[in-house]
């Protein structure tokens, strides 16, 4: 893939974590002006996970149907548009109407991104672009919070979406001038009336279903070390606070080299083979942190090392699983990525919600949901490859 298109397809992927973390240290200022609480305002931040799962789910039909340039441009569009709405707004209810909006604009990225990289590459060299992608995962979260906090004290909160709003035109210049359209010109344009009934077609396919669910379980225990991380380590370890941003950064750093490791691996094995190992390896390390959670080992250094590897090993697990599950879906690759992508939110949710359900004033809610989403991640992986055996034995 030209280093250009990466690059661009990077920066689209930089949406999503810079709209989630950017403006979280901007919580107790945007309450104090909107004559909100502070969980009021964090109201916002589940609306735009809503509008991120929903929304996948137009943006699919409309990339098969139209091209993959004109819905990208329409979703930044809506984006900036969004994001200044965010900077203006006078009321809560007022930001939490255009966090959905921004949310609707932002998941066109996460759509095309993935249908780009299917039109451009092969499977193996599209768990590879994938990997790369990664790099800017990792590297977005860390960063976000960090830029956030800058903005607020140069310019209030209002300054953090103005800037995500610069940020999306940039990105609009960009994909208009430099992203071509990677859509085949020869390849079939579905209506658009025939959405619903793809995707209970692909709902109904199991090499793609159990492939998908693969990598969305092992995302799922991504977020729920997100959700119950700040407690197991600002409070059970009484890691300080000017620390726990090291330390999470330093996590972020592993699962960005385990993501660059990936494509050495595939150098020697097949993306079918790196998923079996990648995925026994993440539910033994989570199974391990399970146990160290459960015997509440008194040094952060003993709890540390499962919890690492666990997230590390996350980053291999989903650009090989969702490469796999792109495979064989050129003609739809909008529509199976949407479906992808929404299935993959929605169980994190789930997972993230469990964790404060569960709460116990211990690891092991946090622990105890990572070591499920490691038990479902082989269980899937082993279903997708029995399909994928099965279905070689039938064509031969």
């Amino acid at each position: 893939m030209p280093l250009h298109i990466l690059l661009i397809l990077g920066g689209l992927s930089a949406f999503g974590p810079l709209a989630i973390d950017m403006y979280l240290p901007a919580f107790p200022a945007i309450a104090s002006a909107l004559d909100a609480s502070t969980e009021q305002v964090q109201l916002s931040l589940s609306v735009y996970f809503v509008g991120l799962a929903s929304g996948q789910l137009v943006y699919g039909p409309l990339a098969d149907r139209f091209g993959r340039r004109a819905p990208l441009l329409f979703g930044i569009a809506l984006f900036c548009l969004a994001s200044l709405g965010c900077a203006l707004a006078p009321t809560l209810e007022w930001l939490l109407v255009a966090r959905f909006a921004q949310a609707l604009g932002g998941c066109a990225g996460m759509v095309v991104n993935r249908a780009v990289v299917r039109d451009l590459c092969e499977p193996i060299d599209a768990a590879k672009a994938f990997s790369q992608l990664m790099l800017v995962m990792g590297v977005a979260p860390i960063l976000a919070p960090l830029a956030g906090t800058a903005l607020l004290g140069l310019g209030g909160w209002s300054s953090i979406f103005l800037f995500l709003s610069l940020f999306a035109v940039l990105f609009a210049l960009a994909v208009y001038f430099f992203l071509p359209e990677t859509l085949p010109t020869q390849m079939a344009r579905p209506p658009l009336k025939s959405a619903f009934g793809r995707y209970l077609r692909l709902l109904g396919e199991p090499l793609f279903m159990f492939h998908a669910l693969t990598g969305g379980v092992a995302m799922a225990g991504m977020f729920a070390y997100i959700a119950g991380s700040p407690y197991v380590f600002l409070e059970l370890y009484d890691v300080p606070v000017e620390q726990y941003a090291w330390l999470f950064g330093g996590i972020a750093a592993c699962f960005i080299l385990s993501a660059q490791l990936n494509s050495r691996f595939l150098r020697y094995w097949s993306q079918l083979a790196v998923i079996r190992g990648t995925t026994l390896v993440y539910m033994l390390a989570t199974s391990t942190l399970l146990l160290a959670a459960w015997l509440q080992v008194s040094s952060l250094w003993l709890f540390l090392p499962p919890l690492v590897l666990s997230v590390a090993v996350i980053s291999q697990v989903l650009p090989n699983a969702s490469a796999c599950a792109l495979a064989g879906h050129g003609h739809q690759a909008g529509i199976a990525s949407a479906l992808m992508g929404t299935m993959q939110f929605a169980i994190a949710g789930v997972t993230s919600a469990a964790v404060g359900v569960l709460h116990d004033d211990s690891a092991v809610p946090m622990a105890g949901v990572m070591a499920v989403c490691g038990v479902l991640t082989v269980l899937m992986a082993l279903m997708a490859r029995r399909v994928s055996a099965r279905q070689s034995m039938a064509s031969t």
